[in-house]
């Protein structure tokens, strides 16, 4: 494995060992945990936007249905009093009335639900827009931790190993020696090679 291979495979490990550590005193796994925490209560908050959504719908039916019927009563008071049934006139007048009194109260409550709504929809988007942000700062710390982690591991990598155990200067002496060793068992071989040449063009020559 080459050196920069050894170096990436060292930062990724520390990343992820940042990462997902549940150490309490790690700042960026606390981050997670808040964010993690954040999340489910932004979750809480868009069912309560939803349910709230669909309440003020429930209420805008209902205020329809009960205008509706207190128009139907009042017509059909019309037709009762033209008619002189002053029993049916009188009933008809009487569920008229009930009916826009109750439309006055769900009229008065949807008005609430409405700014109530409003009010939970500023929260959720501004909690969201915190949520988004909160994320923004995390990959920033990841970002810082990993190329502080990677500088850190580059200098170690780098550095003179003399605190290894070891020189430099040391390794570079002992090759100069086998180098030496090396080159003079090839002189000391190269002599006997031609002292054996040698010795047979004497032999050549005297036999001659």
């Amino acid at each position: 494995m080459g050196l920069f291979s050894k170096i990436k495979t060292t930062v990724e490990a520390d990343v992820q060992e940042v990462l997902y550590s549940n150490e309490p005193k790690n700042p960026i796994a606390k981050l997670n945990q808040y964010l993690r925490e954040s999340e489910q209560e932004v979750e809480k908050i868009r069912k309560l936007v939803a349910r709230q959504k669909a309440l003020k719908e429930e209420f805008e039916r209902e205020l329809k249905s009960t205008q509706d019927m207190a128009a139907k009563r009042k017509y059909q008071a019309e037709i009762a009093s033209r008619a002189e049934e002053t029993n049916l006139h009188e009933f008809a007048l009487s569920e008229q009335m009930q009916y826009e009194e109750r439309a006055k109260r769900i009229e008065a409550t949807l008005q609430q639900t409405r700014q109530h709504l409003v009010d939970l929809e500023k929260s959720y988007e501004q909690m969201k827009h915190k949520l988004d942000e909160m994320h923004i700062k995390r990959m920033e710390l990841m970002g810082r931790e990993n190329v502080a982690r990677a500088n850190h591991r580059i200098n170690k990598v780098m550095q003179t190993p003399t605190n290894s155990g070891f020189n430099v200067s040391d390794i570079e002496d002992y090759f100069k020696v086998i180098e030496k060793n090396l080159n003079t068992e090839y002189y000391l071989n190269s002599i006997d090679a031609k002292i054996a040449e040698l010795a047979k063009r004497v032999n050549v020559v005297e036999k001659a």
